[in-house]
């Protein structure tokens, strides 16, 4: 146990962990610390997303006009609390007069002035996006889930078999996600590392939350996402794509809800970047929800992943995370409180408020 600022925060945040045989929950709240902090966030101008109008929009028929404002609002909402990666200031619209109701074909920071494209399947939102001749290496999971292939079979089979590693399936996953996500229903979430949006698009079908980020750094992660959305008719009005590196994330300082990254945390170069990242973006009292692999459920062999860590992660852009007490030392060096762990393949809860 350890206390709190007489200025809580309200609501949990969870991280479901799996390791063999064992599925846990693992729960942080936003630090109350952030409260100063996020009061300082610039937000949008309501104007500031609005496409300009064609000059065929001021002659359209009342019933036109009235669907093309309604389109312009959804668009204008879903991409309010976006901000450039690099200075985390707030973005404007640079429309294309040619698209239809004058849709954004880019963004652009109102400080730096560097433009995040639309890409047609999401909005890419990546620090490097724009330059022509450098190249930056990334890890090899990173590469690995990039490919077109990987990106293919992801929902078709190798999520699946998750379940050997003690995670007890996608309903099941979500179900208990939801459950810790309640305090943050109706706000926006955003699910990063989301892959090819298997819960992505739970959110949407859920209308649990008014806007749902769907947020990877693989770009034929986000086309498959936006196919599946194609094919299982999901409206996008709540629903935005975007491509972005979790430790740079493109959000307003504490403007989200919630943030949900399933079976991801292993994957990304830096943990502590990332996690760092989720706590300066929620809002405080928001809710982090998060799943990966640990290790303690084999303890004589933790002295030897200690030593062979920092190997198995410089070959293969794993991070294996040596245990539950582990994760939640890193969670409140990053900003998180209230860390509570369930393991639901079994009767034993342990909390800490």
């Amino acid at each position: 146990m350890w206390s709190r600022s007489s200025a809580s925060a309200a609501g949990s945040a969870v991280a479901l962990c799996g390791a063999r045989g064992v599925h846990r929950l693992l729960t942080c709240v936003a630090s109350p610390a952030r409260r100063r902090a996020a009061g300082k966030a610039k937000s949008i101008p309501r104007s500031a997303l609005r496409a300009s109008v064609t000059p065929d929009a001021v002659t359209a028929a009342p019933d036109e006009a009235i669907e093309e404002s309604s389109v312009e609002q959804a668009a204008e909402n879903k991409l309010s609390k976006l901000a450039c990666p690099i200075c985390y200031y707030p973005l404007v619209s640079s429309s294309d007069q040619s698209a239809k109701f004058g849709a954004a074909s880019s963004l652009e920071c109102s400080t730096c002035k560097k433009f995040y494209p639309n890409r047609g399947d999401y909005w890419d939102m990546t620090v490097a996006v724009g330059s022509t001749e450098y190249s930056e290496s990334t890890t090899v999971t990173t590469e690995v889930f990039r490919t077109p292939l990987v990106s293919f079979l992801y929902e078709r089979g190798w999520r699946q078999n998750f379940i050997w590693g003690g995670f007890p399936g996608l309903e099941r996953e979500f179900e208990m996600a939801k459950t810790y996500l309640k305090p943050t229903t109706g706000g926006i979430i955003v699910d990063a590392s989301c892959g090819s949006g298997l819960f992505s698009r739970l959110f949407v079908k859920s209308e649990l939350y008014s806007h749902v980020v769907a947020l990877d750094f693989s770009e034929n992660m986000l086309k498959q996402c936006n196919e599946f959305v194609k094919q299982e008719n999901i409206s996008d009005k709540t629903l935005a794509l975007v491509r972005a590196d979790i430790s740079r994330l493109p959000f307003v300082s504490g403007s989200i809800d919630a943030v949900h990254a399933a079976a991801a945390i292993h994957c990304w170069p830096s943990p502590a970047c990332a996690v760092a990242e989720i706590s300066r973006v929620l809002r405080p009292g928001g809710v982090f929800v998060a799943s990966t692999f640990v290790a303690d459920i084999l303890p004589p062999a933790v002295p030897v992943l200690r030593i062979g860590r920092p190997y198995i992660s410089q070959f293969t852009g794993s991070n294996i995370f040596l245990s539950e007490a582990e994760f939640e030392d890193l969670c409140r060096a990053c900003g998180l409180v209230d860390f509570t762990i369930l393991r639901a393949l079994s009767s034993w809860t342990n909390s800490f408020t």
